[in-house]
């Protein structure tokens, strides 16, 4: 489904403060970074809440990042204006990014189809919107979708809603919903058994601060890597808390691709740059200048580098052994040295 593996994708977000020469700052910065795609979300403040500013409306969890905040003034300050979609999609992609979004709706996805965008991403908390999962199958395209709080039964019904309108490429991301996230919520080893349950193809997008998480998910088998991204986390940015400046996202990149890199194949026997090494084991040495007849003894040979003489294995079927030959010391002992 993807060029590179794991496929690396800088989720701009509201990280943009509703600048555009700051959202294409962004763009030109990820692909500095070395990522392979740019994501966008794709709403309006209407598409996303209604505007009413008391009860459940409004953030009140003590350990959000946006407590006391409105949603609809939020995702009014969040969104990314739709008419940025089509020349940042054109920035990224004469940069060499693949340039895609998450619709959260379904006139947000018949935008994006005008835009013709190669893939879709379904975020974790519309997970359980079939009509949109829906909408989104329909287009034939490949789609990313985070799994987040869901359930087996709920990533069941996504993946089937899926399965029942077309073949498209799936990949499901294991998701941590909190922001940041804590390390220890990540709870990796789910994506092997998510990609056994659902025969999908599996990746993370992460919202823990730092790499670990990320290139550990990579050495797991992670085939997407998701991460927000933001010039300067001083500066703000609805998502700054959690997301990688420029430097932190390069050095995530390269760390990951190093990672996939040492996983290699199954092997044993050394690979083939080891083989020339092989001459630094031990084997068994003549420490003695000794005349033909001599009946070797322990005093007459030693187990050392390099690994030119008999192998250790064989010491004991060389002690009491009659030399045929004279030998040197340091001289690599061979069977036909021996009577």
């Amino acid at each position: 489904m993807f060029e590179s593996s794991p496929f690396i994708i800088a989720e701009l977000s509201g990280n943009h403060d509703q600048d555009f020469e700051l959202a294409k700052a962004m763009i030109h910065a990820a692909a500095e970074a070395g990522v392979d795609a740019i994501k966008l979300q794709t709403y309006t403040a209407d598409t996303m809440t209604l505007d009413v500013r008391e009860g459940e409306f409004m953030v009140s969890e003590n350990d959000s990042l946006w407590k006391g905040n409105n949603l609809y003034d939020l995702y009014t300050k969040a969104s990314t204006p739709w008419e940025w979609h089509q020349p940042l999609f054109e920035l990224a992609e004469s940069l060499g990014l693949v340039a895609f979004s998450s619709p959260f709706d379904l006139t947000a996805v018949d935008f994006l189809e005008t835009l013709d965008v190669p893939l879709y991403k379904i975020a974790s908390f519309e997970m359980t919107d079939i009509p949109l999962i829906e909408a989104v199958a329909k287009t034939g395209k490949p789609i990313i979708m985070s799994t987040g709080m869901a359930t087996k039964e709920e990533i069941d019904e996504a993946v089937a809603t899926i399965r029942a309108i077309g073949d498209n490429p799936l990949t499901l991301l294991k998701c941590t919903s909190t922001y940041p996230a804590k390390i220890a919520d990540s709870n990796l080893l789910t994506m092997a058994d998510l990609a056994s349950h659902t025969g999908c193809s599996v990746g993370l997008s992460d919202h823990s601060k730092g790499l670990a998480a990320a290139v550990a998910a990579t050495a797991l088998g992670a085939t997407v890597i998701e991460k927000h991204f933001v010039l300067d986390r001083s500066a703000g940015g609805v998502d700054a808390e959690f997301s990688m400046e420029p430097a932190e996202m390069k050095a995530m990149v390269e760390a990951c691709r190093d990672a996939h890199a040492s996983l290699g194949k199954v092997t044993y026997g050394g690979s083939e740059a080891e083989q020339a090494a092989k001459k630094y084991r031990r084997s068994i040495y003549l420490t003695k200048d000794l005349p033909a007849g001599t009946e070797l003894t322990e005093d007459h040979l030693k187990i050392i580098r390099p690994a030119f003489g008999l192998a250790p294995k064989h010491w004991s079927d060389v002690l009491g052994k009659t030399l045929v030959v004279n030998v040197k010391k340091g001289q690599p002992l061979a069977w036909d040295l021996l009577a």
